[in-house]
């Protein structure tokens, strides 16, 4: 039996990487930045060169972007790989390659009640589907269905969705938009990039996503409305996934962004814009919301799928 496997979680902008044993539990993990790499197989054989003793010969990766055959591209980078191509040149002998969201799903049983925090209140019907939905450099999304030996897990590409205005200023922002990018997605706002436009648009400044919602956290004004209207709008596009999906098992928001913006969750508009469907408000009042605040769940749901391959190898 192979003694260790590796692990990745490729995001548009960071990958989390490293290994695991038969318990699929990571260790070894490092945060790297894929601006620092030319390509993912120059990233992983970096790590791998850096390890001691037998090598990992198993890998499961993370991939931000739809998992379609054996060409697989990242949405939101211009890395590109082929997964048999990528097998041989790192001499692993079984591969197992998801999109993100999928492999952060298969890890949302696994985390505990310390790494999510509450938005409102509600109550999960058990054996109900649960709705995954985060921004970071995109907007992920998946669904996760209970069965009775397990559960199974539906990727989304949710976050491509057309984006639509409700109130004025929602309409400005959305015609902003659309001069500048055409035809506007869920994502062109909820994420990372998309708060820095949102952020230019309300207010004419150019800041990093991280400076905007250091600076709400501090209480800055300008600052605080654009993620109050970031949240209402991200509350909304949960609000019509929960519907879509009824997804009464609840609903849990991930991603770097969605993580660094929790505690401004509770003041925000997201609860009341994710009720506000009708006629469904009392519906979706009994539905909870959690903030996932787990470092890296991502390699929590793909050590799970490591963890399968070093069972069966």
């Amino acid at each position: 039996m192979t003694s260790t496997v590796l692990l990745a979680d490729i995001g548009g902008t960071t990958t989390r990487i490293a290994r695991a044993g038969a318990d699929g539990v990571p260790f070894d993990i490092r945060l790297e930045a894929n601006d620092s790499y030319g390509s993912l197989e120059e990233l992983l054989h970096a790590y791998l060169a850096s390890l001691s003793g037998e090598p990992p010969r198993c890998a499961a990766l993370a991939i931000a972007g739809p998992i379609d055959g054996d060409d697989v591209r990242l949405t939101n980078r211009d890395w590109r790989f082929s997964t048999r191509k990528l097998a041989e040149d790192l001499s692993f002998a079984r591969l197992s390659v998801l999109n993100d969201f999928e492999a952060f799903a298969h890890g949302l049983p696994l985390l505990t009640r310390e790494d999510l925090l509450e938005v409102g209140t509600g109550r999960a019907v058990p054996g109900a589907p649960m709705l995954l939905c985060g921004p970071g450099t995109g907007l992920g999304t998946a669904l996760i269905i209970p069965r009775e030996d397990g559960h199974e897990v539906l990727p989304s590409e949710a976050g491509h969705m057309r984006l639509g205005a409700v109130t004025t200023d929602e309409a400005r922002i959305v015609a902003h938009l659309v001069r500048d990018l055409g035809p506007v997605s869920v994502e062109h706002v909820l994420s990372g990039p998309g708060l820095v436009r949102l952020h230019r648009i309300l207010s004419g400044e150019s800041l990093s996503s991280h400076a905007i919602i250091k600076a709400a956290l501090d209480g800055q004004r300008q600052e605080k409305e654009s993620c109050h209207v970031f949240l209402r709008l991200l509350g909304r596009v949960l609000g019509d996934l929960a519907l879509a999906f009824d997804a009464k098992g609840g609903v849990f928001v991930g991603g770097g962004v969605g993580r660094a913006m929790a505690h401004l969750f509770a003041e925000s508009p997201l609860r009341d814009a994710f009720e506000e469907h009708p006629p469904y408000r009392d519906r979706l009042a009994l539905v909870p919301i959690h903030v996932v605040m787990h470092a890296t769940p991502g390699l929590v749901g793909i050590g799970e799928i490591g963890r399968r391959l070093l069972v069966d190898a």
